[in-house]
């Protein structure tokens, strides 16, 4: 799969855009601030419904506008599809595939597999465990159709669950009845999640060791370790036997949303707090490369690869390495962005790699260079 045209009017600071790719390799080149990184979002807008950095759609919306409007041209074993996103302030964002309006945006996900490896991804490593899950989250819902319905379900009914919960300390009623339908709703969607979260861990596990492997050259041993409440425990048994602790804090404490990702380096070490920036970096670039090879394998075609400032704290050793990999039939269409073009230049002449470079200057593209 590869996006062929795009276009971009009134989205963040450009105001109207219109850009032709390679199949290959695609560089956005400028000063920081010009408007790299928004391309990427654009493309990244068009293929999952949002933007990578910011959940606000509206705040997309150029300044002094009241629109914006993305569009683009995917191309797929001959297929040919055409994808656009509107949305004008104050409505609902409008997606269509071939001028037709999904009726659920959750039906677009996964058409158009896309993975974006970013700076901002160090929220993985420094965050809390939320931002762990939603990685996971998003890597499966973009292969499985049914597994962000299963998700959506059981948000609902944890919701729901935790209002019991608070009801009965503020009105003093227990409806033991309702809490066990509840209870085993939640535990129906939860342990389907947990089953789909087993398996992708399963498959995507040897591929995170190989990539890192590859990027540090054996220079360090990591690990990576799914935690879940549900591998030791049964689930309805497990809600059974916190009911007491649930009831005192008005929340629901055991379940797949507790689950998390354990990152270590050197022997079980906390990756946050013994891991170098470098080794960080190279732990975040071999989990996206992973999800790479995931929905390559789960798709049969391969996703577009989004780089953003990708060299910011890699050696010329490790990024002429990353370039070198990206660039070989593993992979698709990649799109990247540096400030410095001719590193870029010369890079892609050293590897012998096709590369179109675009110089990018306050939101306008001023054509290939």
């Amino acid at each position: 799969m590869w996006l062929k045209h795009l276009s971009v009017l009134n989205f963040k600071n450009y105001t109207e855009s219109s850009l032709e790719f390679l199949p290959a390799t695609n560089a956005f080149t400028g000063q920081n601030g010009a408007g790299k990184t928004n391309l990427l979002d654009a493309i990244h807008y068009l293929s999952l419904c949002k933007s990578y950095f910011n959940p606000i759609d509206s705040q997309h919306i150029k300044k002094g506008e009241d629109w914006f409007m993305l569009q683009g041209d995917f191309d797929r074993e001959d297929l040919q599809d055409q994808v656009s996103c509107s949305l004008k302030r104050n409505q609902k964002k409008q997606f269509k595939k071939n001028k037709k309006e999904y009726t659920r945006l959750a039906d677009h996900i996964g058409q158009f597999p896309l993975v974006m490896i970013s700076p901002n991804d160090a929220f993985l490593i420094l965050d809390g465990s939320e931002e762990r899950r939603k990685f996971v989250d998003n890597v499966i819902s973009q292969t499985d159709i049914h597994y962000l319905d299963f998700l959506i379900q059981y948000n609902r009914i944890l919701l729901q669950r935790n209002t019991l919960l608070k009801n009965i300390r503020e009105t003093g009623v227990f409806d033991l009845g309702l809490l066990e339908v509840l209870n085993m709703q939640l535990v129906d969607s939860g342990e389907k999640i947990f089953a789909r979260r087993k398996e992708f861990m399963q498959e995507f596990l040897p591929e995170f060791q190989r990539y890192y492997q590859f990027l540090s050259e054996d220079a360090e041993e990591v690990s990576l370790i799914y935690e879940s409440q549900l591998l030791s425990h049964n689930f309805i048994q497990l809600l059974e036997s916190q009911l007491d602790k649930d009831r005192a804090l008005e929340r629901t404490t055991v379940g797949i949303h507790k689950d998390d990702l354990q990152f270590s380096i050197h022997e079980q070490m906390p990756l946050k707090k013994f891991g170098s920036q470098g080794q960080q970096k190279s732990f975040l670039i071999a989990l996206k490369l992973a999800q790479y090879a995931f929905l390559k394998n789960r798709k049969h075609f391969k996703p577009l690869l989004l780089l953003d400032d990708i060299f910011d704290k890699l050696d010329d050793k490790r990024t002429k390495k990353l370039m070198q990999l990206v660039s070989e039939d593993e992979f698709g269409q990649i799109f990247l962005t540096d400030t410095d073009s001719g590193r870029i230049r010369r890079i892609f002449q050293e590897i012998d790699k096709p590369i179109r470079i675009f110089e990018v200057e306050g939101g306008q593209v001023n054509g290939e260079i």
